[in-house]
C-alpha cells in the first residue's frame, strides 16, 4: 500500500511541479501589466483581484496584498483574492481531478467578485478603518533566465514549496487510504454534510494549504459532495494570508471573519437546496 502511495505522490508532485514552473514564469513576465489593470478601476481591482486569485499557486494573493498594504486596492479586492484562491492545492486539483478543478476555480472566481463587491459595500457603509498604507517601495530585479531558474524555480518551487507539499500529499493519501480500510466511510460522511461543511469553513481559517488535501482527497474518492470541497477551496487561503498577517494582524483578523462568514453562507445555501 505505501508503495503505491508513494508512486501516486510522486506522479501528483511532478505533474504540480511542471504546472508550477509555467504559471510563475507568466506571472512574472506579466507583473506590471497586471498591476496597472488593478490599479486603473475601482471594479478592476475586484474582479481582477477574484480573476488573479483563481490562477493556481499563492503568488497571486502575495500581489494583491502588496498592492493592499501600499495603499493601492482596496479591501474588497483582498477579499475577492482570499475567497477565490485555493493556494498551491489548486496544483494538486488539476493533478487529481482536473475537470473538477476547472469547475472550482470557475465558481471560486465568481463568488470571489459577489463577496469582493458586498464586502467593499459593507466597509464603506461601517466606516471600516485600515491600517495605514505601508510606504517602503518594492524592488523589481530584472527578469533573466538564470535568475529564473536559480530563485524561483529552484529556491522558490523546489526548497520551499515542493518537499511540503509532498509530505502534505504522501501522509493525506496514506491517512484516508488507511481510514477506508478500517472503517465504512462511505456510510459514516454523507449523513453528516452539515458538519462537513462547517469543518470546512473552520479549517479553511488555517493560514496553510496543506489541510485542504484531506477535502479534495475525500471528494477524489467519491466520499464527500461537490460543495463541501468548493466550501473548502472558498475558505481556506493557501500562504495568501502570511504576508498580510506581517503587514496588519487586525486587517488579517477582518479579512478572515468576512471569507470566513461568506463561505460559511455559500455552504448552507448549498446544503438547503441539496447540492
Amino acid at each position: 500500500m505505501i508503495q503505491k502511495i508513494f508512486l501516486e505522490t510522486l506522479k501528483i508532485v511532478g505533474l504540480v511541479t511542471i504546472l508550477m514552473i509555467v504559471i510563475e514564469w507568466l506571472q512574472i513576465k506579466f507583473e506590471d501589466k497586471i498591476k496597472k489593470l488593478l490599479i486603473k478601476n475601482p471594479k478592476n481591482q475586484i474582479i481582477g483581484s477574484s480573476l488573479l486569485g483563481a490562477i493556481p499557486g499563492c503568488i497571486d494573493a502575495f500581489l494583491v496584498v502588496s498592492l493592499y498594504s501600499h495603499g493601492l486596492v482596496g479591501f474588497g479586492a483582498l477579499v475577492a483574492v482570499m475567497l477565490s484562491t485555493a493556494g498551491d492545492e489548486a496544483f494538486i486539483m488539476l493533478a487529481m481531478a482536473p475537470k473538477t478543478a476547472l469547475q472550482i476555480f470557475a465558481v471560486c472566481a465568481t463568488l470571489g467578485i459577489i463577496g469582493g463587491f458586498i464586502t467593499e459595500k459593507i466597509a464603506s457603509k461601517i466606516n471600516l478603518k485600515r491600517a495605514e498604507p505601508c510606504c517602503i517601495d518594492i524592488h523589481k530585479e530584472e527578469f533573466d533566465i538564470k535568475h529564473f531558474l536559480e530563485e524561483h524555480v529552484y529556491n522558490h518551487i523546489f526548497k520551499k514549496h515542493i518537499p511540503q507539499l509532498f509530505l502534505w500529499i504522501f501522509f493525506t493519501l496514506l491517512t484516508v487510504q488507511f481510514l477506508m480500510q478500517r472503517f465504512d466511510l462511505e456510510s459514516i460522511l454523507p449523513q453528516n454534510k452539515l458538519l462537513l461543511i462547517l469543518l470546512a469553513t473552520l479549517i479553511g481559517i488555517i493560514p496553510e494549504s496543506g489541510p485542504h488535501l484531506v477535502f479534495l482527497t475525500l471528494y477524489s474518492q467519491g466520499l464527500i459532495p461537490f460543495s463541501v470541497l468548493l466550501v473548502s477551496s472558498l475558505s481556506q487561503d493557501g500562504h495568501g494570508l502570511l504576508p498580510l498577517l506581517s503587514y496588519s494582524v487586525k486587517d488579517t483578523i477582518k479579512v478572515q471573519i468576512f471569507t470566513t462568514l461568506f463561505s460559511l453562507l455559500i455552504g448552507l445555501v448549498l446544503y438547503l437546496i441539496g447540492i
